[in-house]
């Protein structure tokens, strides 16, 4: 009886067996063979081979998974030059942190500046909060272009403390009047704006003096300035005014036209004055209504 089945599971072997033809008689065949053959031949044979070619297809390597995502290998070579770590990093995680920025359009090309700019930014939790921050900077910025735009100047918007900064600093702006239309520019221009805002009574009462209301084209400029810089930086451009005999509100009223004057170093400010003091013979009052000359390398320009 051994040999029998022996013989016949030997046959199974090497005629096919299906439902409707057999090379021997269906009585002949012990249904409990005839199962285990197709099963083996049509599910289990597919299964083993599928499981070959994707364990063939996973990356086995950082640089092959950033391959995969779409970074050629010049690419790969300056991330990793930058970032060594990424050589070493978890595969799961950085293909899950590559998906994530797929998500907000970013290429391999932004890939490549966000990471000369933060370095360990596939090492950090972009995770956090993802969906509604993305939700929350679409609404902002209005399209995915400038969204990304934003994100590869300032990558640490992924990482901020979604709830407790970016909202909150967010919300002082639009409290000072500022549209989020407004704001777009502002972000783009000041990545610093979200970490260093910082509001006080001090601060407000110097937004006043300068004379602008929130319809001023100029005001928004102000108003960043102002939330972003130290109240001791603040007093030091007045006080650095006032040594050249401008009166507090000439200072203001000067802020108020030409903002980025106002920020420019100490020693900016004193040498140009002195050049116009000195050298032009022209009153300090002519930059009130020429501010561009506290910008310009006088010497070189005034060169005969």
């Amino acid at each position: 009886m051994k040999s029998r089945v022996g013989s016949l599971f030997k046959l199974c072997i090497v005629f096919p067996v299906s439902c409707n033809s057999s090379p021997l008689p269906k009585s002949s065949l012990p249904s409990c063979l005839s199962f285990v053959h197709t099963t083996y031949s049509t599910v289990c044979l597919t299964q083993e081979e599928s499981i070959v070619e994707d364990t063939f297809d996973q990356p086995k390597t950082s640089a092959e998974v950033l391959e995969k995502w779409g970074c050629c290998e010049a690419d790969i070579s300056q991330l990793f030059k930058r970032r060594p770590a990424l050589r070493k990093a978890d595969l799961n995680q950085l293909q899950y942190k590559l998906n994530l920025l797929s998500e907000l359009g970013i290429t391999a090309p932004d890939l490549l500046k966000i990471i000369n700019c933060r370095p360990r930014l596939l090492s950090l939790r972009i995770d956090r909060c993802f969906d509604e921050r993305h939700e929350f900077f679409m609404k902002i910025f209005g399209s995915r272009e400038l969204l990304v735009k934003a994100i590869v100047r300032n990558p640490s918007l992924l990482i901020y403390d979604f709830h407790n900064k970016v909202k909150p600093t967010i919300a002082l702006y639009e409290g000072m009047g500022l549209s989020r239309e407004e704001l777009v520019p502002m972000l783009l221009s000041r990545p610093t704006l979200i970490p260093r805002t910082v509001f006080n009574d001090e601060k407000v009462e110097y937004i006043q003096k300068t004379g602008l209301s929130n319809k001023s084209r100029m005001y928004k400029y102000v108003v960043t300035l102002i939330g972003i810089s130290r109240l001791e930086t603040i007093s030091e451009r007045i006080s650095n005014f006032e040594k050249f005999g401008f009166s507090e509100d000439e200072i203001f009223s000067l802020m108020g036209r030409s903002p980025l004057v106002f920020f420019l170093s100490v020693d900016k400010v004193q040498r140009n004055m002195t050049f116009v003091l000195g050298q032009m013979k022209l009153p300090a009052t002519v930059i009130l209504a020429h501010p561009f000359l506290l910008y310009m390398n006088l010497e070189a320009a005034l060169k005969p």
